[in-house]
């Protein structure tokens, strides 16, 4: 069974960190390039970084560059988040994906930013 386990959200002030995580099975991980995205309330799901299948290459969208980094541990089938400098904009469900993505998404897990 495919399975995209994400972990690690929470409640954090502005200018705080979380690390999140996402734990895959059911597929070979190290073969695929994998993705966070995230979703607001009232907004679509807007992609925030891609890591290739080795881990040597990444790309973040504007919002997050500089202040978030993606990373994964192929031994471990674990994608990670690091998000420093959080801001209360970044509040949302976190979401990780594979690419290409499959028909389905995983629980998430919620990163709230606030004073």
């Amino acid at each position: 069974e495919v399975q995209l386990v994400e972990s690690g959200g929470g409640m954090v002030q502005p200018g705080g960190s979380l690390r999140l995580s996402c734990a895959a099975s059911g597929f070979t991980f190290k073969t695929y390039a994998m993705r966070w995205y995230r979703q607001a309330p009232g907004t679509e799901r807007e992609w925030v970084a891609t890591i290739n299948d080795s881990g040597r290459s990444t790309i973040y969208a504007d919002s997050v560059k500089a202040r978030f980094t993606i990373s994964r541990d192929n031994a471990k089938n674990t994608l990670y988040l690091e998000m420093n400098r959080l801001k209360p904009e970044d509040t949302a469900r976190y979401y990780c994906q594979r690419s290409p993505s499959f028909s389905f998404w995983g629980q998430g897990t919620q990163v709230s930013v606030s004073s």
